[in-house]
């Protein structure tokens, strides 16, 4: 029967309101089966990697032994496959991030998380090299600054270190070291749980500050809670390997958030925290001073900086401030993963040489001078800072997974969705080029 000219059909508001309750059960029914999927993964790559020895798991203290029992040594193929299955699962859920249930999306990071922390140590020795230098100055007496693992050689620790290392004095800076020094008297598996716990709570505290500095600049937090507590380099690799840049980028979002509230010396005092953690944090500073232009980040950055080197040099001698020098060293590594190397297999060289490194330090004093300049015109900020950490990582010849999370907890934060896009994509560009062996596989 037709409707009446000049009547209301009470029908259709029904209809659409049952369609939108539809469409919300088939998304809320989707994101659950998209979250199974990366509790799924991370178990399996957590319950392989407890089965046995595998070139993906350092050699370590058996402190998951139970969670292997149902499962075989963690293979390539599997990882691989498992990191995929998460990576997609993770670009769908991102893409519906909006119409998620903030509580679905804390479940799903909190699971993730459980997951992580009660599995092994994956895919990298450097928790092991925190272990030595923390027992090497609690233990034995010895500077982790002047001196590598290698001076330790009968300590508990020291067959679990990575080859590359052992002569390599600590590139952290003497926060973190310090911070590091009660778990040493722990044993080498008593302070493995702690630096895994270290991580955990760096990691909740990176969240909330996402989630609080995303709500306060009027962005949806949901979103921005699930891109960072959900990524695969940041669970799988990140905080899978205990990594103190999960300290660091807490220390930054700290920032972040001070600012906002208007307390610019503790502001400036958190980016130097951070930089005393690991020295790349200092990159957001400059940005912070011309961003926002108060005398309270300088004057909170100075004292803070004061009293780190006042520290740091009662603790370890001229030698705990000697950062610039690490850094250095540190700059001078390659690695396979780097895009300088992928760059420079792509024109015909074997690899990158050390006039290469003249040229990517200049290319990012480049940027970072560009940046600066935007800035200056009124160009936030916080989304400068992100993109310097994003050139660092990007110029950076030594590549590591976790260097690509610098930038992430900035990038949900801003309105410039484009760095937000380079970020994941820099990350989706890594993870191809892990993956390559399911394409073509290493003979």
């Amino acid at each position: 029967m037709s409707v009446a000219a000049g009547t209301i059909d009470r029908r259709a508001p029904a209809e659409a309101s049952r369609a939108g309750e539809r469409r919300r059960r088939f998304t809320l029914a989707l994101a659950g089966f998209l979250g199974l999927l990366l509790v799924l993964a991370v178990a399996e790559i957590m319950i392989d990697g407890s089965a046995g020895r595998s070139a993906l798991i350092p050699k370590a203290p058996s402190i998951s032994k139970w969670l292997g029992a149902i499962g075989e040594p963690l293979g390539y193929r599997v990882f691989l496959i498992a990191l995929l299955t998460f990576t997609g699962a993770y670009a769908a859920l991102a893409v519906m991030a909006r119409q998620l249930p903030s509580r679905f999306v804390i479940a799903l990071i909190a699971a993730l998380h459980l997951i992580v922390f009660i599995g092994p140590i994956l895919l990298s020795t450097d928790v092991f090299s925190y272990i030595a230098y923390a027992r090497m100055g609690v233990v034995h007496g010895i500077n982790p600054y002047i001196h590598g693992p290698i001076a330790i050689k009968y300590d508990p620790v020291f067959p679990y270190q990575g080859q590359s290392w052992l002569k390599t004095a600590t590139a952290y800076g003497p926060l973190y070291t310090l911070l590091s020094y009660p778990l040493a008297p722990l044993g080498v598996v008593g302070a493995l749980w702690g630096f895994k716990l270290e991580a955990l709570l760096a990691s909740a505290a990176t969240l909330v500050l996402t989630w609080r500095v995303a709500a306060r600049r009027g962005l949806n937090p949901t979103p921005a809670l699930l891109l960072v507590g959900a990524n695969p380099l940041y669970i799988i690799y990140g905080l899978a390997g205990a990594h103190n840049d999960v300290i660091m980028t807490a220390f930054l979002m700290g920032a972040v958030a001070l600012a906002l509230s208007g307390r610019d010396s503790w502001s400036g005092a958190s980016v130097i925290a951070g930089t005393l953690v690991k020295a790349t944090s200092a990159a957001m500073l400059p940005f912070m001073i011309v961003g926002r232009r108060r005398v309270g980040t300088i004057t909170g950055a100075l004292a803070a900086l004061l009293a780190g080197a006042l520290v740091g040099y009662v603790a370890f001698g001229i030698h705990g401030l000697d950062i610039v020098a690490a850094l250095n060293r540190d700059a001078a590594f390659v690695s396979s993963d780097s895009f300088p190397t992928e760059l420079a297999h792509l024109i015909g060289k074997p690899g990158v040489y050390p006039v290469d490194h003249t040229f990517l330090k200049a290319a990012l004093a480049v940027v970072l001078v560009y940046l600066l300049w935007r800035t200056w015109r009124g160009y936030d900020w916080i989304a400068a800072s992100g993109w310097a950490l994003l050139a660092i990582a990007v110029t950076a010849s030594w590549l590591l997974a976790w260097y690509t999370l610098w930038a992430l907890p900035l990038a949900v934060v801003v309105r410039d969705r484009r760095l937000l896009i380079a970020t994941l994509a820099v990350q989706g560009l890594f993870i191809i080029h892990q993956a390559a062996p399911l394409i073509a596989p290493v003979q």
